[in-house]
């Protein structure tokens, strides 16, 4: 399997467990020139933009995927959120805005483990 096949399976894993626990997608691999966002999803007042990240166990045996997000994934992340937003027309007075990582990791059974961190990062920690 390679690299993007891992990768998209991992999203569609997430995709799921994410509905499973109450959120509706609204959108999957959104891309911009400078950007893209894995899953975008809302529950309740709150749209989420959600950077999945995945490893498996044998090769990141003391971390989490989410160490390997840095400041600029984040700015290219808030970049493209923003574009979303507007393009979308989300009312920024109707919902809550955050930016959210699902940290997954194949376990020695080769089934995911999930860490789900909900305002993993902000905007106002970026510009």
């Amino acid at each position: 399997m390679n690299r993007r096949e891992y990768g998209a399976g991992a999203e569609k894993f997430a995709a799921t467990w994410l509905e499973d626990n109450g959120y509706t997608i609204l959108d999957r691999n959104f891309y911009i020139r400078g950007g893209e966002l894995d899953i975008i999803v809302q529950k309740d007042d709150t749209v989420a933009f959600v950077e999945v990240r995945s490893w498996d166990r044998e090769f990141w045996e003391n971390g989490t995927p989410l160490e390997t997000i840095n400041e600029a994934k984040k700015r290219h992340i808030i970049k493209t959120a923003l574009f979303y937003i507007q393009k979308k027309g989300i009312c920024l007075q109707s919902y809550n805005i955050r930016f959210d990582v699902a940290a997954l990791i194949k376990n020695s059974s080769g089934e995911w483990d999930v860490d789900y961190i909900e305002g993993a990062f902000d905007i106002e920690q970026r510009y």
